[in-house]
Order: structure tokens, then C-alpha cells, then sequence
């Protein structure tokens, strides 16, 4: 009967081996010579009656394990995975050795007997076999979690060699009947033998998955094992590659049914951790999306992992749009990952079936001792805010007390999220009845010296501007003293927020702008309006672009009419239009000017080529426009001065653009020191000033012209 179910691979049914090696590892270690297995009739296990009672400790997997208390990962030849393994005693005194030489092939006639029910009776006959296998090993007087590694071990063994079709898929049950009795052992069996990856080890995480009777079981035991893990060790990682091979088979993500967001944040945190653990120097340090066949890397295996259980949940646009956004690379980057788990949360809520575990199982990690598990924690649950059904899950004055709180973790990052999230709030629409205890928090955060906070602070009240009833004119008080220094921020990224952000406000209040109230944003709007300028031609295309945007919308409430020559301005470097330009604001402005002049002054000290070049520009034709009288000799001075200092520049643009404003500057003195005397005889005495020439600009970018619309004066 053995031929014909298993083949000859060997001189012995290869079948018989997988069992008959157990038998004689058992008798090895009670002391009774190894030899071939009977193939005679035998008695069945079942009608025997053993001579004394056996000496063995059974143990079943918990229903339900706790967290924290994850199986242990034996290496080879230690002891069996159980977290109170090494705290029992040894069993005094030596095994029964039986005496019958008939009860040596017993469980050789065994396995004969279960290969053939096995190939015979198929699935159904999977039960009925893990009893009888549950049986006959704890007839034996072992411990039983040996023993199943011993049998894991010879199927690892065994199955590359057995032909493909029925003998290798009843061998293959052989594993799913004793995983349905003993699914903790199996794993704890399996997982040492999964690092390095391993064809035979892949194909059995295989065969547990289609099982649908066990695959439920071994996950969750592959889940304790990962989370109860203390960072990138053999056990974590050897359970993120046997959840990689199992989530890969279709339809086992069905089998995650009521842990499934317990899983897929154990796979996020693992991902940080990996992210910050020291790589070897044959690791690469950025997984490579075009990698095809199995993962390079643990990184990698545990990003399939993650990609099979969204796809098999449904979740396939999540996937693709992490790829589009290069989401996947971030979550495996060590100091990119929350930013992943930022844009992973965000993509995950807007499927919204499984929110409310995702909040019950993330709430508990906030309050997290392991700092890698609360930052990933925290991330997600940031991202998650971003969900209109949060609201539904979580008070206002929950989700505002906990983001608050975080504000005074002396950690940047936790700041830092938690700013990320008072963001996501002020654009529920639902939650306005607590803007009074935003603003504080938000404003405190522009003083933060860390990038990250401060651009944070700046996006969420830029969101909350887009807020009906947005309270333009207290943000206009608060910002007045904060943002100008902002706006001249050495960081190109805080820069071009901070534009951004007057922008938005100014786009926000133009209805009283244009009514002549909103004197504070209309004095913030005036002191920033010469860094607007200068900031056309700022190095950093993000910051010169948000400088367009928001002069284009400063025009716009302010009737200024002079949105072609600011598009000419930032895209052609037009010295002809930002004449026409200067002149039409000392006309209008006129009591400005010598607060515009002080302002440019400063940004001949610029470190920034582009901006020294185009401060002293803007110099030169305030001045040739400027009324004598609104000037005063202390300022044309300090002027000159600083113009003087500045031909010997290293730039030739520069100096050159420096030589032709001191002229500028100069013939406003002398204008200024001609003797007084009645008005009509100074206006027909009075000489016309030449206008400043200047050579073109060597900084000029491409021109992206159109971008805000510049067909005609009043369109933005």
C-alpha cells in the first residue's frame, strides 16, 4: 500500500519516513537500537493498552494569547517555544522503555495508515487524522511539542523530494492535520526554519494558508509571535516572512477576519523598526520597487506582506495610489517611515469598515513604553483624523485633549504629529467649537526652532482659513508680529509656507480690503509686500512661485491693477515693468517709501546672489520714482553706503546693479539740497532725472508665464 501512495523515492515509502523517523529518534533517546520499522500486520495504536501510564506534559495553544506573550523562537536543538519553557522542571527519572519489539513499528503501521486515509479520503479525512496523529504522539511518553518539531523537521526534510500531485499534497496535510491540534507548535516548529528563506519552509507557510481549517490559527499565532517580539530579532523577522509567504496565497486575508487591524499594525510597527535598526553592509538602504521574485530584504518582505493583505481586503487602490506617492519607499526609510504611515493612514481610512478596530487597537499603543510602537502608533492615529468618520467615533474633546497634550512632550516628532493632527481637525467642518483653543497652540509653534513644527503650524492654519467663519481678523493680529521674519526664513520649505499662508489670508479678507477695513491685514500685507517682490527671484522655485500666487491675490482685493507687470516681473525679469510697477506703489503709497527703502536695504546683505542683485534693482527704481520730500538725507545716506560697499562684489551682476541705484541715490540728494523756494518755480527749475538702465538679469529662470492667469489686469 506504501508504493502506491508515496512512490519509491527511496529503498522505504518516503511517507513511512516522515513518521518513522520520530519513532527512532524516541527509541534513540530511551536507549533501544535504531532498526527498520515493521512492515507486518500490526495491532492499531488504538487497541493497545499501554503497561504504565506516560510520562508527558501536553500543551495546547491558548484561544486566545495575550499581548506581549508572543511564542518564542527555539533555535535548533533547544528547547520547545513556550514563554514558561525554561522555568519547568526536567521529568524526574528515566522514560518507560517498552518491552514488546511489536510496539516498535507501531507508529511506522501509523503513518502507512494515515498517508493512504490521507491521499484517500482528501480534506475531509484532515480531522479524523489530527486526532489519531494527537493520539499516537502522546502515547509515546515524549513531550509533545518535541515531537512535532521532529515530525516539522522530517516533513521540511521529506517534501522536496516526493512527486508533485497527491503525495506531496497528503504529505502537505499531514502538516495541516497537526497544525489544527497544535497550531502554536507547528509555528513555533516552522518559524526557526524560515530565516534564511527557505523553498521548503515557503512551500509549508503555503499549505497552511489554503487550508482554511488552520490557516486562521497559524496567523494568529504568527501575530503573537511578531508583536510579542522586542524589535528586528530572528523571531520577528522569521514571522514577517511567513506572513508575507501565507498573506500571498489568495483568500487567506479572509482568514484575518476580527484581527485583521491588529495585524496590519503589527506589520506597520515592524516596518519602523527595521527602518531604524542598524543594516549589514551587503543590505541595501533603499528597497528597489522594481525588485521582481521574492523580497531582497525584510523590509521588503514585510511591504508585500502588507500590499497582499490590503489587496485581499479590498484595499487595491490603497496600494496603487502608496505607489504613486511613493509611500512605499517612505515606510521603509528611517526617517521617512511616519511620514509612510502618515499617508498609509490617510489612504486606509477612507475605508472606513475598519476604524473602529483600528482605534480600539491603536488607543492602547499611544500610552506605549516602546517608543518605535507609540511614534507608529501615533502617525497612524494622525492620519487617521484626516477620516470624516472619526467624528462619528471619537468626542472633539477627546481627539483635541490627547493632540493637545502631545504639544508638551519634550519629544520634537510627538510635537510634531500632534500639530499635524490639530491640522487634520480644523478641516472637519463639524468641529468649530473649539478654534479659541487651537490658535494658541498653533501660533506658540511658529517659535519652534524644528522644520518640522513650524511648517506643520503654518499648513493647519492655512487649513484653518479654508474653515467657514474663519477668523481672519484675530489670525491678522496674531501673525502680524510672527510671520514677516518668516518670510525671509533661511529654510526654502518655511518660506514658501509662510508666503503661502498670506496668501490665503489675504484671499480670505479681500472682500473688507476692498471696503477699506481690515487694517491689520492690510498693515501686515503692506510690511511684506517689498519681500513679496524680492522673493520672485528667490533661488528656491517653491518659494518664488508661492510669492507670484499671493501677489496675484494681493492685486486682486487691493485693485492694484498691476498683475501683468508682477507676472512679467517673475518670469521675464522685466526691468520696464517693475518701473511701472514702483511707480504705481510710491503713488499710492507714498508715506511707505522710506519703510520700503529700509526694508530692500536689508537684503543687500543678502547671502543669495539672485536676491542682493534684485534688493539693489528694486533700490534704484523706488528711488528714481521717490518724491525729495519723503526721503529723508539719513536714510539717502545709509544708501549710498551700503550701494558703495556693494560694487566690489564678487557677483559682476550685482555690482554693476549697485553702481547704477547709487547714481539713482545721488541725484535724490542733490535733488533734495537745492535751496527752497515758492513751489511753482521748484517744479519748472527742476530737471528730470534719467531713469536707471540695467543690463539683464544672468539668474533668469524658465519662464512658466500663465501659470496664474495673466491675460488681463483684474484675472487671477
Amino acid at each position: 500500500m506504501a508504493g502506491g501512495v508515496w512512490g519509491r523515492a527511496r529503498e522505504a515509502p518516503v511517507g513511512a519516513l516522515t513518521l518513522t523517523a520520530l519513532t527512532e529518534g524516541i527509541r534513540a533517546r530511551q536507549g533501544q537500537p535504531q532498526g527498520p520499522p515493521s512492515t507486518g500486520p500490526q495491532p492499531r495504536s488504538w487497541e493497545l493498552k499501554p503497561e504504565a501510564e506516560p510520562q508527558t506534559q501536553a500543551l495546547t495553544a491558548p484561544s486566545e494569547a495575550e499581548p506581549g506573550r508572543g511564542a518564542t523562537v527555539p533555535e535548533a536543538g533547544s528547547e520547545p517555544c513556550s514563554p514558561n519553557s525554561a522555568l519547568e522542571p526536567a521529568p524526574e527519572g528515566p522514560h518507560q522503555v517498552p518491552q514488546n519489539s511489536w510496539e516498535e513499528a507501531v507508529l511506522a503501521d501509523l503513518a502507512l495508515y494515515t498517508a493512504a486515509c490521507l491521499e484517500e479520503a482528501g480534506f475531509a479525512g484532515t480531522q479524523a487524522t489530527a486526532l489519531t496523529l494527537s493520539s499516537a504522539l502522546e502515547a509515546r511518553g515524549e513531550r509533545l511539542e518535541d515531537q512535532v518539531h521532529a515530525l516539522v523537521r522530517g516533513l521540511l526534510a521529506q517534501v522536496p523530494s516526493l512527486a508533485e500531485g497527491r503525495p506531496r499534497r497528503a504529505a502537505l496535510r499531514v502538516l495541516s492535520a497537526l497544525a489544527l491540534e497544535h497550531a502554536r507548535d507547528v509555528v513555533c516548529a516552522l518559524l526557526p526554519r524560515s530565516l534564511p528563506p527557505n523553498r521548503a519552509a515557503a512551500e509549508l507557510w503555503h499549505s497552511l494558508s489554503r487550508n482554511q481549517r488552520v490557516n486562521g490559527q497559524v496567523l494568529v499565532q504568527l501575530l503573537w509571535a511578531l508583536k510579542g517580539a522586542l524589535g528586528p530579532e530572528p523571531q520577528a523577522l522569521a514571522a514577517t516572512r511567513a506572513l508575507g509567504e501565507m498573506l500571498a496565497v489568495s483568500g487567506c486575508v479572509g482568514a484575518t477576519r476580527g484581527f485583521y487591524p491588529h495585524l496590519l499594525l503589527a506589520l506597520v510597527t515592524q516596518l519602523h523598526k527595521l527602518a531604524c535598526s542598524p543594516r549589514s553592509p551587503d543590505m541595501p538602504k533603499i528597497w528597489v520597487l522594481s525588485h521582481r521574485g521574492p523580497p531582497h530584504s525584510h523590509a521588503s518582505c514585510a511591504v508585500e506582506a502588507l500590499k497582499a493583505l490590503l489587496t485581499g481586503d479590498g484595499g487595491r487602490m490603497v496600494v496603487t495610489c502608496m505607489e504613486q506617492a511613493g509611500g512605499w519607499r517612505r515606510l521603509v526609510g528611517a526617517h521617512t517611515h511616519l511620514e509612510g504611515v502618515l499617508l498609509l493612514a490617510a489612504m486606509v481610512a477612507h475605508a472606513d469598515h475598519h476604524l473602529r478596530g483600528l482605534f480600539a487597537d491603536l488607543l492602547p499603543r499611544l500610552r506605549s513604553a516602546d517608543d518605535l510602537q507609540r511614534l507608529t502608533a501615533m502617525a497612524f492615529f494622525t492620519g487617521l483624523l484626516q477620516s470624516r468618520p472619526t467624528a462619528r467615533l471619537l468626542r472633539e474633546e477627546v481627539i483635541l485633549e490627547r493632540l493637545l497634550t502631545w504639544q508638551g512632550d519634550p519629544e520634537p516628532t510627538v510635537r510634531w504629529l500632534g500639530l499635524l493632527g490639530l491640522g487634520h481637525l480644523a478641516l472637519n467642518r463639524r468641529k468649530v467649537r473649539h478654534v479659541s483653543t487651537l490658535l494658541p497652540a498653533l501660533l506658540g509653534a511658529l517659535g519652534e526652532g524644528d522644520s518640522r513644527l513650524v511648517g506643520a503650524a503654518l499648513g493647519a492654519l492655512r487649513r484653518l482659513l479654508l474653515r467657514p467663519r474663519a477668523p481672519v481678523r484675530l489670525l491678522s493680529v496674531e501673525l502680524g508680529p510672527r510671520l514677516p521674519p518668516l518670510l525671509d526664513d533661511t529654510r526654502d520649505s518655511i518660506r514658501a509656507s509662510a508666503v503661502g499662508l498670506l496668501g490665503s489670508l489675504v484671499r480670505r479678507g479681500r472682500g473688507g480690503l476692498r471696503l477699506g477695513l481690515r487694517g491689520p491685514l492690510r498693515k501686515l500685507v503692506l510690511q511684506s509686500l517689498v519681500p513679496l517682490l524680492l522673493h520672485l527671484h528667490d533661488p528656491s522655485r517653491d518659494a518664488a512661485e508661492s510669492s507670484e500666487w499671493t501677489l496675484a491675490r494681493c492685486d486682486q482685493a487691493f485693485c492694484w491693477g498691476l498683475l501683468e507687470e508682477m507676472v512679467t516681473v517673475a518670469h521675464y525679469d522685466s526691468p520696464e515693468a517693475l518701473s511701472h510697477l514702483c511707480r504705481r506703489l510710491v503713488q499710492r503709497y507714498p508715506g511707505h517709501v522710506p519703510n520700503f527703502l529700509s526694508q530692500t536695504q536689508g537684503y543687500l546683505r543678502s547671502p543669495q546672489d539672485p536676491l542682493r542683485r534684485a534688493a539693489a534693482v528694486l533700490i534704484g527704481f523706488l528711488v528714481h520714482h521717490a518724491s525729495p520730500g519723503y526721503v529723508n538725507q539719513d536714510l539717502l545716506s545709509s544708501l549710498f553706503q551700503d550701494l558703495g560697499q556693494l560694487q566690489s562684489d564678487p557677483e559682476p551682476a550685482v555690482a554693476a546693479a549697485a553702481h547704477v541705484s547709487a547714481q539713482q541715490v545721488a541725484m535724490l540728494a542733490r535733488a533734495r539740497g537745492r535751496p527752497r523756494g515758492p513751489r511753482l518755480l521748484r517744479l519748472a527749475s527742476r530737471p528730470a532725472r534719467p531713469p536707471p538702465v540695467f543690463a539683464d538679469s544672468p539668474f533668469q529662470r524658465p519662464s512658466l508665464a500663465g501659470r496664474w492667469g495673466c491675460s488681463g489686469p483684474g484675472r487671477v
